[in-house]
């Protein structure tokens, strides 16, 4: 059973950066695409980015992109997504989520962490 663990989140003022961690566990991690979600209050979870389990290949949402980064190191299992220049528009709970896939798309995840609130304030 694979498991993910967020963490990395806080609250910072616009413009400031954070970073996310996605560790996971029952799993070898470069045999696993890897997401990121965010849900804001009231709203629908969104795709924020994904990386293949190489790590060669990444998706963004328009959103975030030039804005965040995600990179990973296999060796530790572990996923990050770089947060830089945050808008207010940012606050949300963020989730990582894996799938057994070479491809890092959009959607189709079998696997989803706890999530872990990024809160941005102006």
């Amino acid at each position: 059973q694979v498991q993910l663990v967020e963490s990395g989140g806080g609250s910072v003022q616009a413009g400031c950066p954070l970073r996310g961690s996605c560790v996971a566990s029952g799993c070898t991690s470069s045999d696993y695409s890897t997401g990121w979600f965010r849900q804001a209050p009231g709203k629908e979870r969104e795709f924020v980015a994904a990386i293949s389990g190489s790590g060669l290949s990444e998706t963004y949402a328009a959103s975030v992109k030039g804005r965040f980064a995600m990179s990973r190191d296999n060796a530790k299992n572990t996923v990050y997504l770089q947060m830089n220049s945050l808008k207010p528009e940012d606050t949300a709970v963020y989730f990582c989520a894996a799938k057994r896939s070479a491809i890092a798309g959009i959607n189709e995840y079998d696997y989803w962490g706890q999530g872990t609130q990024v809160t941005v304030s102006s």
